[in-house]
């Protein structure tokens, strides 16, 4: 009689914390340089948290590999596109974009964020850089300054250098000419109405705007350089301040660039939450 045999993620849940001592429930023989039979109750404890994960995570991935194999079947049998493949995407690349506008992320903030914030920034670069590869015609992007904090923080995501972004350690201003850039900052007066081909947008690279209200502003009036700010109040009335997130600002000019309106990618990419109340 054939009997199954016990998974990882069962012998783990069947061990108590003395019998960990004298049990070894996986192939590797030493945890953070000590044998496995050897380890005290408080590394055994971690020992096993770190296992009770392991085997969650494969769980996990088992049951998303079969949820998609279980999606292509159903869009193969109803004709339903899935959207691009990974090989597709890889081969989608700015240089062959039919769509020519330019957007920076400026990474000239570093010094006035905590670690914290900074991690927050480059996971928004990295949402950034996600929906533009994803995009049928992805919009030209550079990440500029890219050369303090910010990069060491960007440095922990190996690979980076491969991405399909433009790192550029100098500035906007000594790569683009002068008159073709447009920093966007919600204290500008003067509302973006449509997305002009010939234009760069500047987006600020901080993450706490409320701590450091108009600076971007401030610096688009120093440099010399035009501002303005996305036409949301045209459309919609919001109680509060209208700052928005990198990857937020990035989306709702990447879906105009696609061909929505405005008013329809505010629609598309504010979160419910942000409660836009329609102009009447």
């Amino acid at each position: 009689m054939e009997t199954n045999p016990i998974s990882l993620t069962d012998k783990i849940n069947k061990l108590g914390s003395d019998d960990c001592h004298n049990q070894v429930i996986c192939e590797e023989k030493t945890f953070n340089g000590v044998e496995i039979t050897k380890l005290s109750k408080s590394q055994m404890k971690k020992y096993q948290k770190m296992l009770r994960w392991q085997a969650r995570k494969a769980d996990k991935r088992a049951k998303e590999r079969e949820k998609l194999r279980k999606r292509k079947i159903e869009a193969k049998i109803n004709n339903i596109s899935l959207g691009p493949s990974r090989k597709e995407l890889k081969r989608k690349k700015m240089i062959d974009s039919n769509c020519k506008i330019s957007v920076v992320i400026d990474l000239s903030f570093d010094d006035l964020m905590i670690p914290k914030d900074l991690a927050k920034l480059i996971k928004q670069v990295l949402r950034v850089y996600t929906e533009n590869r994803r995009a049928t015609n992805p919009m030209q992007l550079y990440v500029t300054n890219f050369n303090g904090k910010s990069k060491t923080e960007m440095e922990k995501h190996n690979g980076y250098e491969n991405w399909d972004i433009n790192f550029c350690e100098e500035s906007y201003i000594n790569i683009f000419p002068i008159e073709n850039l447009i920093y966007l900052t919600s204290e500008s007066d003067n509302i973006i109405e449509k997305l002009d081909h010939n234009k760069v947008y500047v987006i600020g690279g901080l993450v706490d705007h409320n701590a450091h209200k108009g600076l971007c502003y401030r610096k688009a009036v120093k440099e010399g350089i035009a501002h303005g700010q996305l036409p949301i109040s045209n459309f919609f009335s919001i109680k509060y301040r209208k700052v928005f997130t990198i990857n937020q600002v990035f989306e709702i000019i990447l879906r105009v660039s696609e061909g929505k309106t405005f008013k329809e990618a505010f629609e598309t990419v504010l979160p419910k939450r942000i409660n836009m109340e329609p102009n009447k």
